[in-house]
């Protein structure tokens, strides 16, 4: 993979193209912060979005769910999805009502995936997609049963085409309305993690681990 994706009629931000991006640098940053995915497909004709955990390995999203899945199954036919992730960053608040925004990152994802059948390939996607939830646990929980592998498909796909779409900074409004007394500016959006709430069915003397206590959804 190079460290940017060509511009194709796929991929291209046609919208605002100064915003767009194309580099890995500034895309994949984007896809390890995202928390969640929103994945489109076209099944007989109808169109499906689905939101769903994700992980990536170098230039491959992984994504996972029940056997039964009409997403997982659509990819293991060979048919082609659509991946988004959006992060919030503020709402931007013009003097205007027309010029109000919002600063985000966002990326577009193109590919087409495979199922994962090698066991000890599907035990490390199933690692990635925990430790992408938070760093540590997978040492510390539970691994899965063989009943519960049984249960779980796994699909790889490689991503074929992709672009970021940012906005940043404060609002843009019109010349002639920078005297209305109207306050402008930027409400800044932070995602947090909270005190750690214990499961009722704790058992007693069992600790908060470091990496829960200390978890930074920043970083």
């Amino acid at each position: 993979m190079t460290d940017t994706f060509p511009k194709t009629a796929r991929n291209k931000v046609k919208r605002l193209p100064e915003r767009g991006h194309y580099d890995i640098a500034t895309i994949y940053p984007i896809v390890d912060a995202a928390l969640i995915c929103h994945v489109g497909f076209v099944l007989d004709g109808q169109p499906f979005v689905i939101t769903t955990l994700h992980a990536r390995q170098g230039d491959t999203i992984l994504l996972h769910g029940a056997k039964g899945s009409r997403l997982l199954h659509h990819i293991q036919s060979g048919g082609e999805v659509c991946i988004t992730m959006t992060l919030i960053d503020g709402i931007v608040l013009a003097r205007s009502v027309f010029h109000h925004s919002i600063n985000y990152r966002s990326v577009v994802l193109f590919g087409t995936g495979a199922v994962i059948a090698d066991e000890q390939a599907r035990l490390q996607a199933l690692e990635a997609f925990t430790e992408r939830l938070i760093p540590g646990r997978w040492q510390d929980a539970r691994q899965p049963s063989a009943l519960e592998l049984k249960q779980t498909t796994i699909v790889a796909v490689p991503i074929a085409s992709a672009s970021a779409k940012l906005r940043s900074g404060p609002p843009g409004d019109e010349a002639e309305d920078y005297d209305l007394p109207v306050w402008a500016g930027v409400l800044p959006f932070h995602q947090i993690a909270g005190a750690p709430l214990a499961d009722p069915q704790l058992r007693p003397g069992v600790e908060i681990p470091d990496y829960i206590r200390d978890f930074d959804l920043r970083g």
